[in-house]
C-alpha cells in the first residue's frame, strides 16, 4: 500500500543550505538541453553535404529529438518524485552527454537520428526535475526570483541555439554542435553532485497503465503532427493523430478512476493558476517556435543574410530577457501575477504585430531590432512569472507531477506551432504563386528581386498566426488569481487568502 509522505517531506521546502548555487547548477543542464532544440537547424546544409542525406532526413534529426523529449516527460516527472529528482537529473544529464558524443562521432544519418532519440530521452529526464527541485528548495516568498532565472534560461536558450550553431558550424564543423555538450555536460554533472541537495522521496505506487496510455497517446499525436506536412496529411497520419487523442482521453478517464495513485493527479487542475499557467505556457511554446520559421526565412531569403547573421537579429531579444530576469523575478514575489502576465502578453502581441509589419524588403536593420527588443521584454514578463505561479499553490509531494504536466504542455505547444506554421506558410506562399524549397531556405542565398515582395508578403501573413494565438494567452492571464501561500503574502505585504490553511495559526494571525 502506498505510504503517505510525512509532513516534513511533503509540505516544507528544503533549506539546509543556500539554494542559489544549486539553482545555477540546474540551469546549466537545462540551458544545454534547450539549446539543442534549435541548434541543428543552422547545421542542416552541412549535415546534408557531409552525410549525403536528404532534407527530410535532416528534418528528422530535430524531429526525433523533440519526439523523444516530449513523449516521456510526464513519466520522468513522476519518477523524480519516487527515486529522487537529483538522481533523475544526474542520470538524464549523463545520458544526454554520452548521446551528444555519439551524435558527433556518427558517420551516417540513420545513426545520427538514433543518437538524437537517446539525447531526447536524456532531456526528458532532466527538465521536470529542474522545476520540481526549485519548487522544493526555495520557500514560496523567494520562488519567483528563482523561477525568473529558470524562465530566462528557457527563453534565452531557444534563441541562443541558432547563433551558437552558426558560429560552431562555420568555425569547426557540424559535429561540434554536439561535441560542445560533452565538457558542459560533465561540468553539469559535477556541479549537480556537489551543489544540488538530495531530497526526500515519496513511496509512490507506479501507475503502469497510465504510463502506457500517456506514452502511446503522446507518441501518436506528436509523431503525427511532426510528420503531417511531409506526408501531405495522408489518411494514416490523420488516423494516427485521432487515435492518439482518443488514447489520451482514455488516459484522462483512467486517471479520474484510479483510486490508488494516478500518474497525473487530476486534482492539481482544480488550482486555477496551475491550469491557466499550462494554457499560457502552451501558447508560449507554440508562438516562440512558430515565429522563428517565417522570421528566419525572411532574414535569409529576403535580406540575404547567412544563417549566423540572421540569428544575430535575435540578440536584442535574448539580451532583454537576461537583463530583466532579476527585476521581473522580484516583482513576481510581490505583485499579483495577473498584472505582470497581462502586460507581458499584451507586449508580446504588439511585438509580433510590429515584427510582421517590418518584414519588408526595404526595412532597415534597426527597424527589425526594435520589435525584437520588445519581444525580449515581453518574454521576460511571461516565462518566469508564469512558471513561478504555476507551481506556487501545489503541495510539494506533487511537484514532480506538476512539473511533468507543465513541461509536457510546453513541448506539445512547440510541436503544434511547428506543424501549424509550416502549413500556414505553404498556404500563404501558394496564394502568391510561390513554393518554398527547404534546402534553399537554409543556404542563406537571396531570392531574385522580382519575388522579394511576394515572398515578404507571405512571411508577414504567416506571422499573423502566432500573433493571433497570443490572444489566448492574454485571456488566460486575465483570470489568474492571487497565490494562496503565506510566503507570497509576506513578500507582497498583503494578506493571503490561504494563509491560515497553508501556514498554520501563526501565519493566519499575521495575515489577519
Amino acid at each position: 500500500m502506498t505510504q503517505p509522505a510525512s509532513p516534513a517531506t511533503s509540505t516544507a521546502p528544503v533549506e539546509e543550505k543556500d539554494p542559489w548555487p544549486a539553482l545555477f547548477a540546474l540551469c546549466l543542464g537545462f540551458f544545454m538541453i534547450l539549446v539543442d532544440t534549435t541548434i541543428v537547424s543552422v547545421a542542416t546544409p552541412a549535415i546534408i553535404d557531409d552525410l549525403g542525406a536528404s532534407v527530410n532526413d535532416v528534418v528528422w534529426v530535430t524531429s526525433a529529438y523533440l519526439l523523444a523529449y516530449a513523449v516521456p516527460v510526464l513519466i520522468t516527472g513522476r519518477l523524480g518524485d519516487r527515486y529522487g529528482p537529483k538522481n533523475l537529473y544526474v542520470a538524464g544529464l549523463a545520458v544526454f552527454t554520452l548521446a551528444s558524443l555519439w551524435c558527433g562521432l556518427t558517420g551516417s544519418i540513420e545513426m545520427l537520428i538514433l543518437a538524437r532519440v537517446v539525447q531526447g530521452v536524456g532531456a526528458s529526464m532532466i527538465t521536470p526535475q529542474t522545476m520540481a527541485i526549485i519548487t522544493r528548495i526555495f520557500p514560496p516568498a523567494r520562488r519567483g526570483a528563482a523561477m525568473a532565472l529558470w524562465g530566462a534560461t528557457a527563453g534565452v536558450a531557444t534563441l541562443v541555439g541558432p547563433i551558437l550553431g552558426g558560429v560552431l558550424v562555420d568555425g569547426l564543423g557540424w559535429e561540434w554542435i554536439f561535441f560542445i555538450n560533452v565538457p558542459v555536460g560533465v561540468l553539469g554533472i559535477v556541479l549537480a553532485l556537489r551543489l544540488v541537495p538530495s531530497l526526500p522521496t515519496n513511496n509512490h505506487r507506479f501507475d503502469w497503465l497510465g504510463v502506457a496510455l500517456s506514452g502511446v497517446g503522446m507518441f501518436l499525436i506528436v509523431f503525427g503532427l511532426q510528420e503531417g506536412k511531409q506526408k501531405d496529411w495522408a489518411g494514416w497520419i490523420i488516423a494516427m493523430i485521432v487515435g492518439g487523442v482518443l488514447i489520451m482521453v482514455a488516459f484522462v478517464v483512467w486517471q479520474a478512476r484510479n483510486r490508488a495513485e494516478p500518474l497525473v493527479p487530476l486534482g492539481i487542475f482544480r488550482d486555477r493558476n496551475f491550469s491557466l499557467a499550462n494554457v499560457a505556457i502552451t501558447v508560449m511554446g507554440f508562438t516562440v517556435t512558430a515565429i522563428l520559421f517565417p522570421f528566419m526565412l525572411y532574414a535569409q531569403l529576403v535580406r540575404g543574410l547567412s544563417p549566423t547573421r540572421a540569428a544575430l537579429l535575435l540578440v536584442p531579444m535574448a539580451l532583454m530577457s537576461l537583463l530583466l530576469a532579476r527585476p521581473i523575478g522580484s516583482l513576481t514575489d510581490r505583485i499579483h501575477p495577473r498584472l505582470i502576465l497581462t502586460v507581458g502578453f499584451s507586449l508580446l502581441f504588439v511585438s509580433y504585430l510590429w515584427t510582421s509589419y517590418e518584414m519588408t524588403p526595404d526595412s532597415s536593420t534597426l527597424e527589425i531590432l526594435l520589435p525584437m527588443a520588445l519581444l525580449g521584454i515581453a518574454s521576460a514578463m511571461i516565462w518566469a512569472p508564469n512558471s513561478a505561479t504555476a507551481t506556487r499553490n501545489l503541495p510539494v509531494q506533487q511537484a514532480g507531477a506538476g512539473a511533468g504536466v507543465y513541461n509536457a504542455t510546453r513541448q506539445v505547444g512547440a510541436v503544434l506551432g511547428s506543424a501549424a506554421i509550416a502549413v500556414f506558410m505553404d498556404a500563404r506562399l501558394a496564394a502568391v504563386g510561390l513554393q518554398l524549397d527547404p534546402a534553399e531556405g537554409n543556404a542563406g542565398g537571396k531570392l531574385p528581386a522580382q519575388v522579394l515582395g511576394p515572398f515578404s508578403d507571405a512571411m508577414q501573413q504567416a506571422l499573423l498566426l502566432p500573433t493571433g494565438v497570443v490572444l489566448i494567452g492574454l485571456v488566460a492571464a486575465i483570470f489568474f488569481e492571487q497565490p494562496r501561500h503565506a510566503g507570497y503574502a509576506e513578500a507582497s505585504g498583503r494578506p493571503s487568502a490561504g494563509a491560515s490553511a497553508d501556514a498554520g495559526p501563526a501565519a493566519a494571525a499575521s495575515a489577519g
